[in-house]
């Protein structure tokens, strides 16, 4: 520094020493677990950064994947269904690229078996994983650049502050209360609340057929419907299909996958029947695809919802045309383990096609 000012010099100085001082803290208190296990921990509802950590810190034999169709899941829930121990890495509007990526670290980490949740929306053409701008390759994998940008985060430092201040004994009880309420992700005290519902939530306020109708009176709109088939390419999502989920299938024959297409509305459907018919047989041509490929694959069992009645014609079970209520997830958990609703590998379209009548059959009665 030979011919800076004084001053400069000793602001440069201090700068650094911030710094460090921030990446030895965050080092230290490692909020997203990313180095160790913490008995203080606390949780994210950012899942496509809080998962990186969960993979490092967690036990676990079994994976739960999907979009924000899987997101209120919690893990005792599915592990008292199914007997297993797992850990749930379910992302909001999560495309195949990322759920596979993240699905890997989980299966080279130590899960045998995997839940995927899979809608046919996942197959949407997107960035290349290496380059998408939403998920953190870097950080997951541990590498220099990523362990570089969490130490030297400044929203991390102060996540790491706030927990150092949160594991003073005094402090703890009133910050941890606090947490929810002040500008920190990392407030949940428990890994089975990340991005689950209050154990007290409104059934009724949240879940009921008025909301589902209203959804669908929404979306069919005629200033609306042409977002019914944005994204939807048929080459391009079979292309993913093939890339992403059975790419991943069949590198790790070892490994279970019980996958299941959620149990979405009628309405979901009728909307693009009524709005956008195109759509409608992309997505009927699609799942045939896939329902006669993974049914061939000795490591996968297929399970579709979609075509039960009794769940997806009552639009009490939803809050929208296509999010079911926690009822409906314990419903899920219940056909997986019993495997009720397992597509039979001699008619891997049977269930599609009675979903196909259904569709062609249903006539909407508005109130």
């Amino acid at each position: 520094m030979q011919g800076t000012p004084t001053h400069l010099r000793r602001f440069l100085l201090a700068s650094i020493v911030c710094m460090l001082g921030a990446a030895v803290l965050t080092y230290v208190v490692d909020p997203l677990q990313l180095f160790r296990a913490s008995r203080l921990a606390f949780y994210s509802d950012d899942t496509r950064v809080q998962n990186a950590g969960l993979i490092r810190s967690q036990s676990f034999d079994t994976a739960f994947m999907g979009t924000s169709l899987a997101i209120h899941f919690r893990q005792s829930d599915i592990d008292r269904a199914l007997g297993v121990h797992s850990i749930k890495l379910a992302m909001t509007g999560s495309n195949s690229r990322q759920q596979a990526f993240v699905l890997e670290q989980a299966i080279e980490a130590g899960a045998r078996r995997v839940i995927w949740e899979m809608d046919d929306f996942i197959f949407v053409d997107a960035a290349d994983i290496a380059a998408d701008p939403y998920l953190s390759v870097d950080l997951y994998r541990r590498s220099a650049k990523g362990i570089a940008s969490y130490l030297f985060s400044a929203a991390m430092a102060k996540e790491s502050l706030f927990g150092l201040l949160r594991s003073v004994p005094p402090l703890r009880e009133p910050l941890s209360r606090a947490a929810p309420y002040l500008p920190v992700k990392f407030a949940l005290a428990n890994v089975d609340d990340i991005y689950a519902l209050p154990r007290d939530f409104d059934l009724a306020r949240d879940y009921n057929a008025n909301k589902t109708l209203a959804s669908f009176a929404y979306i069919t709109a005629p200033s609306r419907r042409r977002f019914l088939g944005e994204g939807y390419g048929y080459e391009a999502m079979v292309r993913h299909f093939e890339q992403d989920a059975v790419g991943l299938i069949t590198r790790h024959r070892d490994v279970t996958f019980d996958i299941y297409f959620p149990p979405y509305s009628i309405l979901q459907f009728v909307a693009m029947r009524d709005a956008s018919p195109e759509t409608l047989n992309i997505v009927m041509d699609l799942t045939a695809v896939i329902a006669r490929r993974l049914t061939r694959l000795p490591n996968v069992r297929l399970h579709d919802f979609r075509a039960i009645k009794a769940v997806t014609h009552d639009f009490a079970n939803y809050g929208d045309v296509i999010h079911h209520s926690p009822v409906v997830d314990a419903m899920v958990l219940k056909w997986l383990a019993s495997g009720e609703y397992r597509v039979d590998p001699k008619k891997p379209t049977a269930s599609l096609d009675e979903l196909k009548a259904q569709v062609e059959a249903y006539r909407v009665e508005q109130p």
